[in-house]
């Protein structure tokens, strides 16, 4: 059984992604690192980032190739900030899932790493 399977699959990958999308969509940071007008897109593509990176289906690698986060990242100022904000989001989001304390710790230590390598500028 995968991580993804483990906490619920789909629905509980796609909650905790809505959850976090909501609070990027007032963060004045953050928001403007998306710069389609409807964050629909970029909820998809977290989705199934997410989905693949815990042991669900393929599907973003088959539509979008290889992660490549840091490159995709380049052209966003990553600080410091952007990253405790990001975090505050994620943060929320998870708070919302209904993940035992194992499972919360092991995601959270995957998305606190992930964030820190997508910082791209020093103070």
């Amino acid at each position: 059984m995968t991580f993804y399977d483990e906490i619920g699959g789909l629905a509980t990958m796609q909650g905790i992604v809505k959850r976090f999308y909501e609070g990027v969509a007032s963060d004045e940071v953050l928001r403007p690192m998306y710069p389609e007008e409807d964050l629909g897109p970029a909820e998809e593509r977290l989705l199934l980032f997410l989905v693949q990176y815990w042991g669900g289906p393929s599907t973003y690698s088959e539509q979008r190739g290889h992660p490549r986060l840091r490159m995709r990242h380049a052209p966003y100022r990553v600080d410091d900030d952007a990253r405790v904000r990001w975090l505050t989001h994620m943060r929320a989001a998870l708070d919302g899932a209904d993940l035992t304390p194992e499972q919360d710790a092991q995601f959270w230590e995957y998305v606190t790493h992930a964030a820190q390598f997508m910082v791209n500028t020093l103070e």
